[in-house]
């Protein structure tokens, strides 16, 4: 029986798990909405994996890394448009702008932030198809899964609380009241880095995550921890309209305002019994 479904029904974990278990050979096929995923496998480990909408091309995950710079992505595009993974990983090599370490290290960390991200979907259409395998043109690197399913539901957990405290990434951000030189004194990660100087009223954390390539868990991350630090605050963008005050329902009555009075009386009542306990 082929093996597919809805995410909704079976979820990312119980793929990987049930694909590590069977010790399962080849690609799992992810239509989510408004974009596509696979990961290919082989034996039950996880060998490749590719998010549909974003650039897989070995210079562009290298540049992602900081292995490249974008001048020199540019350059090889230029002068060797058609090369496969596998050639421009040794032309590279050859030239000593990396080592073999830099490509599978980089191609690593791509492959495990694609499946993170996976980890989050809850809606998607999946197929596993066991003649699909990544072309030879393609840097295959095998991953265990018992770890990425365990750091996996880890990230989950820590979305579900970081998508309850900044549950609108439509607002944006601004530095509080402290000396900038606070932050100049932070050790901060270059994603951090990135983050800070797009800091501004004008700018939302949604525009902010699209300009640092940065996904919803982690622009989230990094602005839960600058917030918890005390440095920024979150503020209405600038020039966006207010909120539109909730419809009432038909028939239903307005709301009064509070009772000044009653207010003070309901207050005295839970001070004497809270004297009487």
């Amino acid at each position: 029986m082929p093996l597919k479904g809805n995410l909704r029904d079976f979820s990312t974990t119980n793929l990987l798990n049930l694909i590590n278990l069977a010790k399962k050979t080849g690609t799992l096929i992810i239509d989510g909405p408004g974009q596509g995923a696979q990961m290919s496998f082989r034996n039950g480990k996880l060998i490749y994996a590719a998010m549909g909408h974003e650039d897989g091309n070995l210079a562009a995950i290298l540049r992602k890394s900081g292995r490249l710079t974008d001048e020199q992505v540019k350059a090889l595009r230029a002068r060797a448009a058609t090369a496969s993974d596998k050639e421009l990983g040794l032309l590279l090599i050859n030239a000593g702008y990396v080592n073999q370490g830099d490509i599978i290290n980089s191609l690593r960390s791509h492959m495990l932030e694609v499946v993170y991200r996976l980890f989050t979907w809850v809606e998607g259409l999946f197929r596993f198809e066991p003649a699909i395998m990544p072309g030879d043109d393609k840097i295959t690197v095998p991953i265990e899964l018992e770890n990425v399913i365990i750091e996996g539901s880890r990230r989950m957990q820590e979305w579900a609380h970081l998508a309850e405290e900044l549950p609108n990434l439509d607002m944006a951000l601004k530095f509080t009241d402290r000396p900038t030189a606070n932050i100049r004194n932070m050790s901060l990660s270059v994603e951090e880095w990135k983050v800070v100087s797009y800091i501004k009223p004008t700018n939302s954390m949604r525009a902010i995550a699209r300009a640092t390539s940065l996904s919803d868990l982690e622009i989230r991350r990094i602005v839960y921890g600058l917030l918890q630090a005390g440095l920024v605050e979150i503020v209405r963008p600038e020039g966006a309209p207010p909120p539109r005050p909730a419809a009432a329902r038909p028939g239903a009555r307005p709301v009064p305002p509070p009772d000044p009075k009653q207010q003070v009386s309901v207050v005295t009542k839970l001070i004497a019994r809270i004297r009487s306990l």
